[in-house]
């Protein structure tokens, strides 16, 4: 599947993908910052964004995705990052090409298998009828009912398109809502993984607990792990100063 990406910067390519319901432009500027260091190419994950949908959605076929966009763009080595799911399918990547990635992070993810926790999203979402609105703040208050939290609303809205006044989503809500099982299922479980890795929590978020950071170290044998106090799971956005220091710090960039 081609990917929808954007390249900003040269230099050491960097590779940056977003997590679940999520887009490349959610990285905007931290891409903007890190570009100034390095090739920074943020990426629509399928079925986000600007990227192709389909009705499969795996972490095999997202790996196969990624190094298509690799050998269309002839990048041979690249340092990546991956929040949320994005954080899996790096983690799954790097497991199956380690030798095509330079140094890994990841943001607020662990490798191991999750209980779901975004039903009450996806049937919130699929609940709505878009034909029956023409604004996001429509939207917005219909989804509150449900979605009490605005930042989270404020999240998802980022992902409805407005032509004139016909509304739509950008993502393909029914497959990734279809394929959720296969998004919380763990990778990694079969080989270790060398290279340089550096695994990155919220201390407000609960994604990585202790028994995770006694596994990541166990698959990962070159890692550390380190917290953002401050933030919670989108820690990037929630404290973004002190995320790209240590972005910039790991990858040598500085």
């Amino acid at each position: 599947m081609k990917l929808h990406y954007k390249i900003t910067g040269s230099g050491q390519p960097l590779i940056i993908l977003h997590g679940l319901l999520g887009s490349l432009s959610n990285w905007r500027a931290v891409a903007d910052v890190l570009s100034d260091y390095a090739q920074v190419i943020t990426v629509d994950l399928r079925n986000h964004g600007q990227s192709p949908h389909s009705t499969e959605q795996t972490y095999s076929l997202m790996v196969d995705d990624l190094a298509e966009l690799m050998a269309d763009l002839s990048l041979q080595s690249v340092d990546m990052i991956g929040h949320s799911i994005g954080g899996k399918v790096a983690m799954a990547f790097v497991e199956t090409f380690p030798q095509k990635v330079r140094k890994l992070m990841v943001v607020d993810i662990a490798p191991r298998q999750y209980q779901s926790s975004h039903c009450q999203i996806f049937n919130a979402l699929l609940g709505l009828d878009l034909s029956s609105f023409t604004t996001r703040k429509e939207v917005d208050s219909a989804l509150a009912v449900k979605l009490p939290d605005k930042a989270v609303r404020q999240f998802l809205l980022m992902n409805l398109a407005v032509s004139g006044q016909q509304l739509t989503w950008q993502i393909n809500l029914q497959a990734l809502a279809d394929n959720y099982v296969h998004l919380l299922e763990a990778v990694c479980q079969k080989d270790k993984v060398s290279l340089p890795s550096y695994f990155i929590k919220g201390g407000r978020s609960d994604y990585i607990q202790k028994n995770d950071e006694d596994e990541i170290r166990t698959i990962f044998s070159n890692v550390v792990i380190d917290t953002i106090d401050s933030a919670g799971h989108w820690v990037h956005a929630e404290s973004p100063q002190e995320f790209m220091t240590k972005a910039i710090h790991f990858f040598n960039y500085d």
